[in-house]
């Protein structure tokens, strides 16, 4: 372990010192990218189609090339697919990540190459790391192992060189040996497809290892937390693992599962450490103690742009290169990658905090969504489910809204809506089950965390009285045609104002 301590505090240092210099120099490190990034693909389908041998300032690349999204880039990645290269990028892709779908699609694959693994999602597993034991130089995390919660889905393969799967099962398949060294379960368990049967199985293979980090979304490391107390009869995770001091976390809000990780791991010095990581790329990772900001991570072969908010919907929208954003202001994150994501908008927003060094904290989604637990929950699957529901039971809808009901105690979480109806449906049970059931139809990762009731719970629902959503317009004063009810939020603050109006 002293040898590998001395290697790994080596490489620390080198890379802490290479993080200083693109914080220093970010304009910089993003024009190399930009134009390493328009030359490599110069010679694919796409960079011919828009002639990038003849592009030389990210001025001339945002006039010729649109803005994309899922369902433009689509047909070229179902080529891609079944196995062509050369399309959008020029190194053999077999990898993708499937990840929750768009409003056409129950799911999306997102191309990973190999540049995409090793620049990218690999290289921000290592500064993950390096940036906690520059921070906490004292830390012992290298003695024992990472207990890493795994993808919901086992790679399935689409022909014989095509490969696709969550992203952290796409991952944890491509780690390299000295990884999986320090990584419990073992990979058989980590992968499994049946979430309940994997909780067991995790627990039981991890409650006699040495965890000294633990990577995952909060919902599910809860639900591992508990069945680890449940089977060890210990009343929080420290009695299980002494020399736990570490928790990365990302893709959902962690500020309402805070207090419960206090519970769960009573440690004054636990670090917590935020990442910003999707399917598309690894953005931001948390590089102060004690601060919800991320570092925008400028050199993981990613050029971004920065759409001001309020243009997402404009014909001809003006995009910011990163020396053009302001404080404060919400944006649309727009990615150009190594994986051959062009222009893409990947749908979040986010606000810079900083910008000396870049630092950015996530704001929402550039649609209203809920995703309080890894569900992704869009305007597009809600309205989908009411109006099935509503033909299956007679009814008919005025206006809804819904948000998430957090984890307490042992109760598992869930979705609270409040639906006011022209027509009262025939069998409010069923008209619930039948909204339940679309969703998972729809969205596979609102199906997943429903199974068996472990992370979601069948939605509770509200049958408002008539003009209850007139009146809490009325009562904030935002009666008219341009105020309407938000349908989906990712925290209580609208049901919890309308609630009270049920019961007058």
């Amino acid at each position: 372990m002293a040898i590998v301590n001395s290697i790994f505090t080596w490489y620390m240092k080198k890379r802490v010192h290479q993080i200083e210099l693109f914080m220093k120099y970010p304009i910089d490190v993003q024009e190399e990218w930009f134009h390493t990034l328009i030359s490599c693909a110069e010679n694919t389908e796409w960079g011919k189609k828009y002639d990038y041998k003849s592009i030389e300032t990210p001025d001339q690349f945002k006039q010729r090339i649109p803005l994309q999204n899922y369902d433009s880039l689509k047909p070229y990645i179902e080529r891609m697919l079944q196995g062509e290269q050369n399309i959008l990028w020029p190194s053999e892709i077999k990898w993708f990540a499937k990840s929750s779908g768009t409003t056409s699609d129950r799911s999306k694959f997102i191309p990973v190459s190999p540049e995409a693994l090793e620049e990218c999602h690999f290289k921000g597993g290592k500064d993950m790391i390096s940036i906690f034991c520059n921070n906490k130089p004292s830390n012992q995390i290298l003695t024992g192992k990472a207990l890493v919660l795994g993808g919901s889905h086992q790679i399935n393969q689409l022909n014989e060189d095509s490969f696709y799967g969550d992203l952290s099962a796409v991952l944890i398949k491509n780690l390299p040996m000295w990884a999986e060294y320090y990584r419990t379960p073992d990979i058989s368990i980590a992968l499994m497809d049946d979430y309940e049967q994997k909780m067991d199985r995790m627990a039981e293979a991890t409650i006699k290892e040495n965890v000294t980090n633990i990577s995952g979304v909060p919902t599910w490391t809860i639900v591992l937390a508990k069945k680890v107390l449940e089977i060890t009869g210990k009343k929080n995770l420290l009695e299980v693992w002494p020399n736990l001091e570490l928790y990365f976390h990302g893709a959902v809000n962690f500020s309402p599962y805070r207090e419960q990780f206090k519970e769960l791991i009573p440690r004054a010095d636990m670090y917590y450490l935020e990442t910003y990581n999707a399917s598309e790329g690894f953005f931001g990772i948390q590089d102060q103690v004690n601060s919800e900001e991320m570092l925008l991570m400028l050199d993981y072969g990613i050029y971004y742009e920065f759409l001001p908010l309020e243009q997402l919907c404009d014909d001809n929208p003006v995009t910011l290169n990163l020396g053009e954003v302001e404080l404060n202001r919400n944006y649309a994150i727009i990615i150009s990658t190594n994986a051959g994501l062009w222009r893409y908008v990947i749908g979040d927003t986010v606000q810079f905090t900083s910008l000396s060094p870049f630092r950015i904290k996530i704001t929402g989604r550039t649609k209203h969504f809920i995703n309080a637990f890894g569900e992704e929950v869009i305007i597009d699957n809600a309205e989908q489910a009411i109006s099935k529901a509503c033909r299956e039971t007679g009814a008919a809808f005025k206006d809804y809204t819904a948000c998430p009901i957090y984890f307490k105690g042992n109760d598992a979480g869930g979705h609270e809506w409040i639906i006011e109806f022209d027509q009262q449906p025939d069998d409010f049970e069923k008209f619930v089950d039948v909204l339940d059931q679309t969703l998972r139809e729809i969205n596979s990762d609102y199906d997943a965390k429903r199974f068996n009731n472990m992370a979601l719970c069948r939605p509770k629902v509200h049958n408002a009285p008539k003009d209850t959503f007139y009146n809490w317009l009325k009562s904030k004063g935002k009666l008219g045609g341009q105020h309407k009810v938000p349908r989906l939020a990712n925290e209580r603050k609208y049901v919890d104002e309308i609630l009270p109006l049920l019961n007058r």
